[in-house]
């Protein structure tokens, strides 16, 4: 008798140890394998390894070519000929 009150007592404790075990045992059963998902996903893994990696190797490439040029500031060019100023202009300004 003993051991009933306290099944009885712990009730709503095994109850709910039962539901979740039968949640995850369901979800587990039901969701499909690791490898499934990454057959399905490799284009996309694999695009962004490439696209990760020429980021990396054109900035270490864009860092080189600022080095060679004595530390202009990138694209200086660029705004000082959209600005309409020469570089001898951008020069005397400074």
């Amino acid at each position: 008798m003993d051991i009933q009150q306290q099944l009885i007592q712990y009730r709503y404790h095994l109850a709910i140890a039962i539901s979740v075990s039968v949640a995850i045992s369901l979800v587990l059963y039901a969701a499909p394998r690791l490898t499934t998902i990454v057959a399905y996903f490799w284009p996309l893994f694999a695009s962004t390894t490439l696209f990760v990696v020429a980021i990396i190797a054109f900035t270490g490439v864009s860092q080189l070519a600022v080095e060679a040029q004595g530390g202009e500031k990138s694209g200086e060019d660029i705004v000082d000929y959209v600005a309409g100023h020469s570089h001898v202009d951008h020069e005397s300004v400074e």
